[in-house]
């Protein structure tokens, strides 16, 4: 049977560690706790549970503090929970029995993540598979019997456990603010990072996070050496920044950039729905809220394809006195819900 160290970081998590730690009794032969500055009863909690209690000083890098956490482990593997996870009874079992049948030679072992939905994160899946137990100490293996090299391609299987996202509050401001920092020290941000930080824009950001933003994507948008895909988010965080800050020539012309590459994207077609609600012309919104509903793709975030321009269409049907209409977007928006 493996050896499992669990590794978590940690900061402020006194209203959900203990919840975690209790759901994960008995899993692992060890735990460590890495504290990136907690001001409340988190390191007290978690001495109830280990004396590996770590601190780690916060870069404003959660990779360099989970490094840090994996270097601390002394197990056959590592599981890495966040302290907002649940691991229900019948997931626990699912855990042991995983413990007891892993082959060796398995280096990560992906779980289903589910709950995401439910508490506003980026994500467009409700339940999807993470890796989330890695195997410490990789075992190298040399391939092909002519012209050999080392395989480097780590041995992943999917079990069937299902780990439950519960969290209590929303981190959206710390993470907008960790990319302005990246932003300001001149860090370039990966095409992965970009796409995440448009999410957390379009979900939760304001005016002056916008206007931080738009050096960042208006390079993309101008840069020959950009793909389509990220030609089409520019232009999306393009247009809401223009749009939240009231710069209307800009807005027009990205979103007319958009329509010159023949892109039917649902998050631009809700741009221009919700500026004409603004200004009061229901009609025009209404065409742009059902294109965004029902003639295009989200890019990022797919509450721009389902419920946002849903809702949009039956504000503006309203407005107009076209109760039917609205009812008939009602039903729908209850449709896709489900």
């Amino acid at each position: 049977m493996i050896t499992i160290s669990i590794c978590m970081i940690v900061k402020n998590e006194e209203d959900v560690l203990e919840r975690c730690l209790d759901s994960l009794d008995g899993i692992a032969e060890e735990l460590i706790i890495v504290d990136t500055g907690s001001s409340d009863n988190t390191k007290a909690i978690a001495a109830k549970y280990t004396d590996q209690i770590y601190d780690f000083k916060w870069i404003d890098d959660f990779a360099a503090a989970r490094n840090y956490s994996f270097s601390k482990a002394t197990m056959d593997y590592i599981y890495c929970p966040d302290a907002d996870e649940v691991l229900d009874e019948e997931n626990r079992k699912k855990f042991f029995a995983l413990k007891k049948t892993l082959l060796p030679e398995i280096e990560i072992v992906q779980m289903f993540y589910e709950g995401q939905l439910n508490h506003g994160t980026v994500y467009n899946y409700d339940k999807e598979l993470r890796p989330k137990l890695f195997k410490r100490l990789r075992t190298f293996r040399w391939i092909n019997p002519i012209h050999e090299s080392v395989d480097l391609n780590p041995l992943v299987y999917d079990s069937d456990i299902v780990i439950s996202h519960r969290p209590l509050s929303l981190h959206a401001n710390r993470d907008i603010d960790i990319f302005e920092k990246m932003i300001r020290r001149g860090q370039r941000l990966s095409s992965k990072l970009r796409t995440f930080y448009a999410k957390e824009l379009l979900l939760y950001g304001n005016e002056s996070n916008f206007e931080n933003a738009i050096p960042v994507y208006k390079e993309i948008w101008e840069s020959s050496e950009s793909s389509l895909d990220d030609k089409s988010e520019a232009l999306i965080i393009l247009c809401a920044s223009a749009r939240r800050t009231n710069n209307i020539s800009d807005f027009f012309k990205y979103t007319l950039k958009a329509s010159g590459l023949n892109l039917e994207i649902s998050e631009i077609y809700c741009e221009l729905g919700a500026y004409y609600e603004t200004i009061g012309d229901y009609n025009e919104a209404h065409l742009w809220y059902y294109n965004a509903a029902f003639t295009s793709s989200a890019e990022l975030i797919v509450s721009y394809k389902d419920h946002l321009p849903l809702k949009g269409l039956i504000r503006c049907c309203t407005k107009l006195g076209h109760e039917n209409l609205a009812e008939e977007y009602n039903a729908e928006l209850k449709r896709r819900a489900n």
